[in-house]
């Protein structure tokens, strides 16, 4: 059985997910024809049953695939700011960062004050931030800053880790 680093397991898995789709789409095509009254349906040069066994063939591979990957992404870490961390958890925590550095961009670019209209007649209402935006701004560019480093580390090490998959069927 051939061998392909975890960031060839990734792109593959990419390109499997397409072909199922693909072959979803292939099935439709081929599933059935439009004839008048009487005439003989013409076929398709592959069948359901052709494109459908091809289709599970794929999709055994992608679930093959998966496993691999998970074991792989289980099995190895990385150190981030002096922790260790499995690539699991880094690619969670790099989700994590995103999501955060998101929020404080939001807090970053929000006002101190700001007049608020058209909720009282008489009253002139103000939203005050309780907190310094430009604190969270900030934050939020080096929040930002990690995640790209951490995203680089886990492709680094994607390149560095083999798994066993046949990969001759597809590249």
């Amino acid at each position: 059985m051939g061998k392909i680093t975890l960031a060839e397991a990734v792109k593959l898995k990419s390109i499997l997910t397409k072909t199922i789709h693909e072959l979803e789409e292939e099935i439709h095509r081929v599933a059935f024809t439009t004839i008048e009254k009487g005439e003989a349906p013409e076929f398709f040069p592959r069948t359901v049953q052709a494109v459908d066994e091809e289709l599970e063939m794929v999709r055994k591979d992608i679930r093959v695939l998966d496993k691999l990957m998970y074991r792989a992404n289980i099995d190895h870490s990385i150190s981030f700011k002096d922790e260790t961390l499995t690539i699991v958890e880094a690619i969670e925590l790099a989700t994590q960062l995103r999501a955060k550095a998101r929020l404080y961009k939001e807090l970053g670019s929000a006002k101190k004050e700001e007049i608020q209209y058209g909720i009282s007649e008489y009253t002139t209402i103000y939203q005050v931030a309780l907190f310094e935006p430009e604190d969270y701004r900030q934050k939020a560019i080096q929040i930002e800053k990690d995640a790209h480093k951490l995203s680089n580390l886990i492709n680094a090490k994607n390149y560095l880790i083999e798994i066993e998959f046949d990969d001759k069927k597809y590249f």
